[in-house]
């Protein structure tokens, strides 16, 4: 039964460790199924690796699955933990190149350590049929593995933030390593040791409010401005405060709110956001009714204890944006998208055409639609260029203002109407100019 719960351990915990390595990575890389996919070929790549190496030892069987766990878990309490990934993507460019390095250095060798486990420990089933040992063994390995994937992500990474999931892992890993050295001092020292430096090391960053499932948050001093508050979200600044007379807030929050109080003079109007950032849309404005919604629960404690300061003005609702889009039975005279997983990466599932159509749907006639969107200054890049084309796709021509057009990334707002729709468009030549007669059309 000794070996069954060691299997299970290892279950539990390398698909732990690849749930959390997915998740330090959004910050730095995104969401996005370019970034989830590779990363679990790697883990089953270096996990098939891992098979084949335990099925070539032929001796010494618990203390070599002994070492694996204590090396596994020393790698998994310091390579995941967030000041480690943080620095690695700080020091290594570009990211793609750090995604690498992260691949090879950090989850794969604890995927192809802990692949050895069943095969090695098999061998220990000296009294049964080798398919009865072989299926029990992959039956614990699973079920741990299943446990692993759900219960550190809906339980332990919503409750108790990710470092405690890495925590979990690599003191779940030391204690396996325990149990099958338990007559070695010399083991029992070394997993105490990886112990204490994985507590140590998992302790909250300086500065970070909340490491949870979904992003990791911050409150800043904005350079010299002595009443002014940064809102980071994965490390990007997402919000800004400075409490003055009026307040002030980020370019792009002061030009949307221009947009909406000053060119449309909305009031009395229901306002809906996707994407809570900072909640300083509505902050000090009260002639409308706002609703947000933000995947993360925790969002709105930490802006309104740390950025805010006070209550947020509005609604909040925790949930995904498209579910909410597609459910509501509210409607709404303006939609605000300002959804992000990282610096400038919209999740994947709300960059597409369908997502940009059910936007129609919750929207008032003659409602508007304000996109913020992270791209490049110049609008040159085939993502700016064909997500612009996307909306465009959907709602016809819409305005677009780049905020900052001599910086590589801008914030670019775009807006467009319900009551537009894309139509044929013609190009003026000198052979057939139709320009004197569609000016005089439009009069």
């Amino acid at each position: 039964m000794l070996l069954y719960l060691v299997i299970f351990i290892e279950g539990l915990c390398s698909l732990g460790a690849e749930v959390i390595a997915l998740r330090r990575l959004v910050p730095h890389m995104g969401s996005s199924i370019l970034v989830t996919a590779p990363t679990i070929g790697f883990f089953l790549l270096a996990l098939a690796l891992g098979y084949a190496s335990g099925a070539k030892v032929e001796h010494d069987f618990s203390r070599v699955v002994g070492r694996n766990f204590v090396v596994a878990a020393l790698i998994a309490g310091v390579g995941l933990s967030g000041a480690a990934t943080s620095a690695l993507f700080e020091v290594i460019r570009p990211a793609m190149l750090a995604y690498l390095v992260y691949m090879l250095v950090v989850l794969c060798p604890i995927a192809w350590l802990l692949g050895q486990t069943v095969p090695i420990l098999t061998n220990l089933f000296r009294h049964e049929r080798v398919g009865q040992a072989s299926g029990t063994a992959l039956y614990w390995s699973t079920l741990g593995s299943f446990l692993g994937a759900t219960g550190l992500s809906l339980l332990v990474m919503q409750w108790f933030g990710v470092s405690a999931a890495v925590m979990l892992v690599s003191l779940g890993l030391a204690l396996g390593s325990m149990l099958l050295t338990l007559n070695r001092k010399s083991w029992l020292l070394a997993n105490l040791l990886v112990m204490a430096a994985v507590v140590w090391i998992n302790q909250p960053m300086v500065g970070v409010l909340a490491d949870t499932a979904y992003a990791e948050y911050k409150v800043e001093p904005y350079g010299d401005r002595p009443n002014a508050r940064l809102f980071k979200v994965n490390q990007s600044g997402a919000s800004l405060v400075e409490e003055t007379q009026p307040p002030r807030f980020a370019p792009y929050i002061h030009y949307v709110r221009t947009m909406l109080l000053g060119d449309l003079a909305l009031q009395g109007k229901d306002i809906l956001v996707l994407g809570a950032g900072g909640f300083t849309l509505s902050h000090f404005e009260p002639l409308n009714r706002y609703t947000y919604v933000d995947i993360d629960p925790a969002i709105r404690g930490i802006a309104e204890a740390h950025l805010l300061r006070g209550r947020i003005n509005g609604q909040f609702v925790a949930g995904d944006a498209r579910n909410f889009v597609d459910t509501t039975e509210q409607r709404y005279s303006a939609i605000v998208v300002d959804v992000f997983s990282s610096h400038n990466s919209i999740p994947g599932h709300l960059a597409t055409r369908e997502f940009w159509a059910a936007l129609r749907r919750p929207m008032l006639p003659g409602a508007v639609l304000v996109a913020n969107l992270i791209l490049d200054g110049r609008l040159e890049s085939p993502y700016a260029r064909n997500l612009l084309a996307t909306i465009e796709s959907v709602y016809g021509r819409c305005s677009v203002e780049v905020m900052a057009k001599d910086k590589p990334l801008s914030n670019v707002i775009v807006a467009c109407f319900q009551s537009s729709e894309p139509r044929a468009e013609t190009v003026y030549v000198d052979e057939r100019n139709q320009a004197d007669l569609d000016r005089a059309l439009n009069m």
